[in-house]
């Protein structure tokens, strides 16, 4: 049955490029899969067993042709604070397999638009928060103050458990050599992100790049007894097999006591809700870059995520989604199929078969720079002034969100929730937002009215005085349905405010789906500050 389903996904003759692409996606993703499991405060080998569920199994599953899932960087923090609190890694198993479990019950239940329904600055709050609790976790092992494997910035500052002299206790938990490799890799990368090298270089991820040098630094410093050589505790530390059946004892099983178990079944919840967010985030931008322009159904690509999420936890791996990073290296090393995706996880099973002793040279400090890096990226210094400038109701509902998750999860400010904060910054951030959009309407009733139509007739479509995110999904709905051939006004003339999700909405239509289904689109009646043109001699419809 496998077999027929991933021969069906084959164009053979484009099953070269396919193979070649699964390789460049196997390059990005074994770094990451290290990285995240360390992130996550988890087994290293549970990072790549979701790498090969999230390439073999979902890839299998998934409607999306292009799209790669795996461990994410975004459920790292919720992972680590999960496995902190219930305080066994095998009771945290079942945690995964409720949420895929969860995940399959929302796809039955056909709620794979639920991401229209979450305003764009709460989800970016959220991504943010997710930036600055991966660069918090990364920095003592930046340091080389490995204390635990999970890492923890408060052990290096302990803001109200000591006096505020320890503060300088950083410079004395350096290890120059830990730092040294730091310092270099994320430097490669930083090098390898430039135009002019990653234009000549674009099949190779900087992160791989970083890593070899890191392994080639830290041999040097063994073979010449440097005293800048790394103890093993600053190493990855996979488990070599000598036979199979000691391979196959490296998996770890759930207790399943862990399903009676509140704390389990609430990091279940948590864990299926921003998996599912992050997956149809990603899906809706990998489709948009997808050269074929091909539309994923959301509800299948639920039910695949919640099948390989609940196979993950049942063998050991940590949660999986549809990942970016992985995706976009996919679409732009040429991948057409599946295909692409299903031997990148081949390629992670063989590796972690083949060559554990290579990847235990690798320094954890070099994964930490990778993850440095991801955090950074999610939470630059661009996001915050976009935010702000887009107006208050988006950047009340963005700082709200961050707020609240930063001071339960990183600060701890009210212990008895620590490792909730995720899910309680999000809630937090769409009650702002809500209130906002109904402080909006007491004021101005909302409405959109769609005219009756019929093929070849012009169709006018009106929007009303506020148009905020809760009518994304509706008014999305309605473009979409629009017939081919048709000539569409989208008139905001008498309209005061329109939310920042509903412009991109409509800026994705004009540009890229009308084209398509050869609707001639015309805009007309929105002011200069929403930054979107309007057309010129625009004729009234009836």
């Amino acid at each position: 049955m496998i077999s027929g389903v991933l021969l069906s996904t084959m164009n053979f003759n484009k099953i070269k490029t396919d193979l070649s692409a699964s390789i460049v996606v196997f390059l990005v993703a074994l770094p990451l899969c290290l990285g995240i499991s360390l992130a996550s405060g988890a087994p290293f080998f549970s990072g790549i067993i979701s790498g090969i569920v999230g390439g073999v199994v979902i890839g299998l599953l998934s409607g999306s042709k292009l799209s790669v899932s795996g461990p994410a960087a975004g459920l790292a923090a919720l992972v680590l604070a999960a496995i902190t609190n219930i305080g066994d890694f095998r009771l945290f198993l079942c945690a995964v397999v409720i949420a895929g479990i969860l995940q399959m019950l929302m796809s039955a239940a056909r709620l794979g638009g639920i991401a229209n329904y979450f305003p764009s600055s709460v989800i970016k709050g959220m991504l943010t928060s997710i930036g600055i609790l991966i660069i918090a976790k990364q920095i003592p092992h930046a340091f080389g103050y490995d204390k635990n494997e999970q890492g923890n910035l408060t052990s290096l500052f302990p803001f109200g458990d000591e006096d505020w002299h320890e503060l300088l206790m950083p410079l004395q938990h350096i290890d120059v050599g830990v730092f040294l490799i730091c310092l270099a890799s994320i430097a490669i990368m930083l090098f390898w992100d430039r135009p002019v090298i990653k234009a000549k270089f674009k099949f190779i991820p900087g992160a791989l790049i970083a890593v070899i040098v890191s392994i080639i630094i830290q041999e040097i410093f063994t073979a010449t007894q440097s005293i800048l050589m790394l103890q093993p505790e600053h190493l990855v530390q996979i488990k070599v097999a000598a036979d199979p059946s000691e391979f196959f004892g490296f998996f770890k099983f759930p207790d399943f006591q862990g399903f009676f178990n509140g704390k389990v079944i609430i990091a279940g919840v948590m864990i299926a809700i921003i998996a599912s967010l992050e997956t149809l985030l990603s899906i809706e931008a990998v489709d948009n870059i997808d050269p074929d322009r091909n539309v994923t159904n959301t509800n299948r690509e639920l039910m695949a995520q919640g099948i390989g999420n609940m196979f993950a936890g049942l063998i050991g791996g940590i949660p999986v989604t549809s990942v970016i990073v992985r995706s976009s290296a996919n679409v732009n090393a040429g991948a057409k199929s599946k295909v692409s995706a299903v031997v990148h996880g081949f390629l992670l099973l063989v590796s972690v078969i083949l060559i554990p002793t290579l990847l235990n040279k690798i320094p954890l400090s070099s994964l930490a720079a990778i993850l440095l890096l991801t955090g950074y990226k999610l939470c630059k210094v661009s996001v915050f002034k976009q935010m702000i400038q887009n107006g208050k109701y988006q950047y009340l509902p963005f700082f709200t969100t961050i707020t609240v998750i930063l001071m339960l999860d990183l600060f701890g400010f009210y212990k008895p929730l620590k490792g909730e904060g995720l899910l309680i910054g999000v809630v937090a951030g769409l009650i702002v937002a809500l209130l906002a959009v109904l402080h909006g309407n007491l004021k101005n009733s909302y409405y959109f009215h769609k005219e009756k139509y019929q093929k070849g007739d012009k169709i006018k479509v009106h929007l009303s005085e506020e148009v905020s995110f809760l009518n994304k999904a509706s008014i999305r709905q309605t473009l979409d349905h629009l017939p081919e051939n048709a000539e569409v006004i989208i008139d905001a003339s008498n309209t005061k405010y329109i939310d920042f999700d509903v412009l991109e909405l409509i800026k994705e239509f004009r540009d890229i789906k009308a084209p398509l289904k050869n609707i001639s689109c015309h805009i007309q009646g929105f002011k200069e500050k929403y930054k979107i043109n309007n057309s010129h001699n625009v004729q009234s419809a009836h």
